[in-house]
């Protein structure tokens, strides 16, 4: 190349091997990204199914579902649910949570079916929030439902 070019475009350089690091430091924080995009759009049936994964999405379900819980028992404290709803909005909760959890449709199962399951360990709280939900003659204590709820999501394995 003539010297007068290299002049003119500024003549040869160098770069600090910074520079080099921050570009591949950057490259690897997009494919991380477009990978944590990826993981968190997967059903949760495939990431079940993840061995290295499997152990944070339970984790990451039982704190999902035990905010919901408590969202849901602080809103019938404040009377902004009746007993009812409250019953229904924990039922529907939980047999969200085990959806998610184990794949079996825990919110189109009966209650019988859920007892004779691999799910029987919720059929007694889910019993409990039925008799909240449909008998209004029920003394049911939506704050001890909402514990023992939350229990059972947190306990889940």
């Amino acid at each position: 190349m003539p010297d007068d070019l290299l002049e003119f475009v500024g003549g040869p350089t160098s770069y600090a091997p910074g520079w080099l690091w921050l570009g591949l430091a950057l490259l690897l924080l997009v494919i991380a990204w477009y990978a944590a995009v990826l993981v968190a759009t997967l059903p949760s049936e495939q990431l079940r199914r993840i061995p290295a994964i499997r152990t944070l999405h339970s984790r990451v379900l039982r704190y999902r579902f035990t905010r919901t819980v408590r969202a849901i028992t602080r809103r019938h404290r404040s009377g902004e649910l009746s007993t009812e709803q409250a019953g229904a909005a924990l039922s529907r909760t939980l047999r969200s949570f085990l959806h998610q959890a184990t794949g079996r449709r825990a919110q189109f199962m009966q209650l019988r079916a859920i007892a004779a399951s691999d799910l029987a360990a919720a059929a007694p709280v889910l019993s409990a929030l039925g008799d909240a939900q449909f008998d209004s003659s029920s003394r049911a204590d939506v704050g001890v439902l909402g514990d023992q709820t939350e229990e059972l999501i947190r306990a889940w394995s």
